[in-house]
């Protein structure tokens, strides 16, 4: 039998032995894949619409109503407990604003981890991240520290200037409606401070959650 013979004989499998067609074909089977690609997380459109923005600061507004209670509550629990009798305690004053800080920072944080607060309920408003999922507990606090640049400005000034009364308010008014509306300047029409710490308010119905 010449080599040419022999070439064609081993090819068709007669000289393989059974151990050395079981490794071949597992080496068949454990060929390595083209890998494959995720495709990239894009969120659909309709489910992160922006919030027009008399939507969002009705829903601004309807917030700070319901604060009252809470920061009735609170404030009437820290004077109980620290028997706090004068509202301007030089002393108990400064712990006092610093609790309703803590307080309504839990309150804010643990809603917006959870998507919405009651006034975002109300107004079909969900709170999320820029890829459209629940933000963190961590980050809804850092928002809630951020979003006191909603009064923080005006307050500086008035210190200086010594405004009182009705000119504090209007510069606090007028402060409102600049940063409200320098959201127009934002390309998805977003709160600048919600830029800042990457989340975004979108239209959504009241979320259940348990």
């Amino acid at each position: 039998m010449n080599a040419n013979a022999l070439i064609s004989i081993e090819f068709s499998g007669i000289f393989f032995t059974p151990g050395l067609k079981a490794a071949i074909d597992n080496a068949e089977m454990i060929r390595p894949s083209p890998p494959l690609v995720a495709a990239p997380l894009i969120p659909d459109p309709p489910s992160l619409s922006t919030p027009g923005l008399w939507r969002r600061m009705a829903c601004w507004f309807y917030e700070g109503i319901l604060l009252f209670g809470i920061i009735f509550i609170a404030g009437w629990l820290f004077s109980t407990l620290g028997q706090m009798r004068n509202a301007t305690d030089p002393v108990r004053q400064p712990l006092l604003q610093a609790f309703l800080f803590i307080v309504l920072g839990l309150y804010f944080a643990w809603s917006w981890s959870h998507g919405q607060t009651l006034a975002m309920k109300t107004w079909h408003i969900r709170i999320v991240g820029r890829d459209g999922r629940p933000i963190s507990l961590y980050r809804a606090f850092i928002r809630y520290v951020l979003a006191w640049i909603w009064f923080l400005p005006p307050l500086a000034l008035a210190a200086p200037l010594r405004l009182q009364g009705t000119s504090t308010v209007l510069l606090m008014a007028g402060w409102i409606c600049i940063w409200a509306l320098l959201s127009r300047l934002h390309p998805n029409k977003q709160f600048w401070h919600d830029a800042w710490i990457g989340t975004r308010l979108v239209r959504s119905a009241p979320l259940h959650n348990n």
